[in-house]
């Protein structure tokens, strides 16, 4: 009997390539909305029923799934599309005289902004139900910062008059590209609006938790919080989240103590040169700066040893992260790789088989010493996952509507970008369960 391997339950080309009204009829399978429908109609009472809740909902989901910019364009699609408007639940006796107008909208919106926490709690039960539905979902992770965009214009002390935006502040992100001449610069953009703190699995390029924020938050103080959070409504992904990737803007101490030592987690955060001094000419420090030794390290965590006899600066090898002693062991790179050092017999008085063994707690400084040492090949693979979390936020901007939009106001940033999050993890779980059936493993006689 042969047994056929299993296909990936799960494919964001798959989605992609489906037609516009195909992802939406995945996204309104999959939502948990009741709760929220049932809020939003206790809250419109016993008043006028011209504009059904359900059918505006759905209308506004299809919004993002179809990358509308805005309202107008939103309600031209649904005059033209008889389709959609079936889909979305408008009565087909009226014809597109059933659609809302703008003003129908509008009160639409802000009463979905007074319900806000409620798109979130939709939000915390697909990263749920994609937990159950993905046995690996959030075990390798990654986190990055987003700019948002306010459509608003800056002002000073004016008040808001619908055109500037009064919550909205500038941003800054800076990033070291390099040329084809092999020559780096900074790059520096600049933004007016909003920051979108994402944590992603790395994996199937999926949310697991976000928090929105004005443009001038520090990356560095808002990682954190997203490994706390899913901690909080979704412990079953931390207890399977194994490695973090981050970028230069989270490099910081705390951030590496923090992952480790509260949630258990491996952070690969990439660290900018803060050294101002060094030992040495090659911009190395001594290991142990109370007493003369041929052990030093780079401000990237490399750790070497200098030959005694030809002073020679060699990598030492890396033999591992011992947990409970919460350190890091190295080995003679003479002895591990088999070749011959002269200066052996003169390193160290006290040597094994293996040569000099060498300790480094973390708590020698922990922005340096990781779990996993930069110097290694393991750091270089795993921290390439960190782009999945870049092809999250370029998804936001072209397949959900954050390219060309017009929001104006922090509530509306947080509501828009709840609904966009929400609307992607329905796709992922309609994505899945509508191909569970034959993607499951199968065999042959």
């Amino acid at each position: 009997m042969a047994v056929l391997p299993q296909a990936a339950l799960f494919s964001w080309e798959q989605i992609e390539s489906s037609s516009d009204l195909d992802r939406l009829r995945m996204v309104l399978s999959a939502i948990p909305d009741e709760d929220l429908m049932l809020a939003l109609e206790r809250a419109r009472g016993r008043g006028r029923n011209d504009y059904p809740v359900r059918p505006a909902w759905n209308a506004v989901l299809a919004g993002i799934v179809f990358e509308h910019r805005n309202t107008e364009s939103l309600r031209r699609e649904l005059k033209r599309n008889g389709e959609l408007r079936d889909l979305c639940g408008f009565d087909p006796l009226k014809g597109s005289d059933a659609v809302p107008p703008s003003w129908a909208f509008t009160r639409f919106l802000k009463q979905l902004m007074a319900h806000a926490e409620m798109v979130e709690k939709a939000f915390n039960r697909l990263a749920d139900e994609v937990t159950r539905l993905l046995p690996d979902f959030g075990q390798v992770a990654a986190v990055d910062s987003k700019a948002l965009k306010s459509f608003g214009k800056p002002g000073k002390n004016e008040p808001g008059d619908g055109r500037r935006d009064t919550d909205a502040q500038w941003g800054k992100k800076e990033s070291v590209v390099q040329g084809s001449d092999g020559k780096t610069s900074t790059k520096v953009v600049k933004w007016f609006g909003y920051k979108l703190h994402l944590l992603v699995d790395a994996v199937h390029e999926l949310p697991i938790a976000y928090e929105v924020t004005r443009a001038a938050a520090s990356d560095t103080k808002h990682f954190l919080p997203l490994p706390e959070k899913t901690k909080e409504r979704h412990p079953e992904v931390m207890e399977r989240c194994d490695e973090v990737s981050l970028d230069k803007g989270y490099d910081s101490a705390e951030n590496n103590r923090g992952a480790l030592d509260d949630y258990g987690v491996k952070p690969l955060i990439d660290i900018r040169n803060l050294w101002k001094n060094t030992d040495g000419p090659d911009g190395t420090k001594c290991l142990y700066s109370d007493r003369v030794d041929n052990i030093v390290y780079d401000y990237r965590g490399t750790v070497y040893c200098i030959c005694p006899a030809t002073e020679e600066k060699r990598t030492m090898a890396f033999h591992g992260f011992e947990e409970k002693r919460g350190g890091l062991k190295y080995r003679c790179p003479a002895a591990h790789y088999g070749y011959k050092c002269k200066g052996r017999s003169l390193c160290h008085p006290r040597q094994t088989e293996y040569g000099r063994v060498v300790r480094i707690p973390l708590e020698t400084d922990r922005r340096i010493f990781c779990p996993i040492p930069r110097s290694t090949n393991g750091w270089t693979d795993k921290y390439a996952k960190r782009t999945s979390v870049e092809r999250v936020n370029g998804r936001l901007d072209v397949s959900f509507g954050f390219e060309l939009h017009t929001i104006r106001g922090l509530a509306k940033m947080k509501l828009r970008t709840g609904l966009a999050l929400t609307v992607m993890l329905s796709m992922a779980v309609g994505c899945i369960k509508s191909n569970q059936a034959y993607r499951m493993p199968q065999s042959t006689v």
